[in-house]
C-alpha cells in the first residue's frame, strides 16, 4: 500500500515541488494539501494520513501548534517539520511536543522520500546538520536526571534507549542487542509508557537530555 501523505506550507510553489517529487513514486499518495497550520489540522483529522510534511513557521496557527493537535487528535499520524529553521530551539521544541522528526527544505529530493518512508515505518528522523545542535541543546547546562530514573528501567530496556539516542531502527537494535525484533517493539513500548512518553523521538530527546544515552 502507499504512504499516505498531507502536504501544509503556506508557499503554493513550494507545495507544487515536493507534491511532483511525491507524485513520481508510486510508493506515495498525496491526499491533500494546506495553506496553514488550522487548514492542516482539519484536512488530518478529515483524511487521516499516514504522513504530515508541515511548515513551521505560518500565518495564523503555526506550524508547531497544528502538529501539537495532530499529534493529540490524530495519533497514528507522523509529523515531519519541514523547514528553513535551524535555530536549536526550534528543533528541541518540535520534538519534545511530539514531531516524528525535523527536516531543513535544502534536502535532497532521495533523502527526503527515505525519510518519508522512515517516518511512516515509526522510525525518527533529524536532519544530520541538526543532530550535532539537539545534543549540544540538552547537555548544555542540564542538570542531569539521578539515577532513580534509571531504575525505573530494566539493563534491557536501558540499553535499547542508548540505541534509541543514536537513531537507530527496530532492525538495528535488535542486531546491536542479539535478541527478536519483536522483543525490541516491546521495549520500546515499556519505555514509552514507564517514562510516560508518546513516540521513539521523545525516548531519544528524554535519553539525551537525562544523560541516559551512554
Amino acid at each position: 500500500m502507499s504512504i499516505k501523505v498531507l502536504l501544509v506550507d503556506d508557499h503554493t510553489l513550494f507545495r507544487s515541488g515536493i507534491r511532483l517529487i511525491l507524485q513520481r513514486n508510486p510508493e506515495f499518495e498525496i491526499v491533500g494539501e494546506a495553506a496553514d497550520g488550522l487548514e492542516g489540522v482539519k484536512r488530518a483529522k478529515q483524511l487521516k494520513p499516514d504522513v504530515v510534511l508541515m511548515d513551521l513557521n505560518m500565518p495564523g496557527l503555526s506550524g508547531l501548534e497544528a502538529m501539537q493537535l495532530i499529534v493529540e487528535d490524530v495519533p497514528t499520524t507522523a509529523v515531519l517539520m519541514l523547514t528553513v529553521s535551524e535555530e536549536a530551539e526550534d528543533l528541541s521544541t518540535a520534538l519534545r511536543n511530539g514531531a516524528r522528526g525535523y527536516l531543513l527544505k535544502n534536502i535532497e529530493a532521495d533523502y527526503l522520500t527515505s525519510a518519508i518512508k522512515k517516518a511512516a515505518a515509526g522510525e525518527a528522523v533529524i536532519a544530520e546538520s541538526m543532530t550535532g545542535k539537539l545534543i549540544m541543546q540538552f547537555r548544555s547546562g542540564q542538570n542531569l536526571t539521578p539515577s532513580t530514573e534509571k531504575e525505573k528501567l530494566t539493563p534491557r530496556e536501558r540499553e535499547t534507549m542508548v540505541c534509541l539516542a543514536r537513531g537507530e531502527s527496530n532492525k538495528e537494535i535488535a542486531r546491536h542487542l542479539d535478541v527478536a525484533e519483536s522483543t525490541v517493539k516491546i521495549h520500546v513500548q515499556n519505555i514509552l509508557k514507564k517514562l510516560n512518553l508518546t513516540s521513539r523521538v521523545q525516548i531519544a530527546v528524554y535519553a539525551v537530555e537525562h544523560g541516559l544515552d551512554k
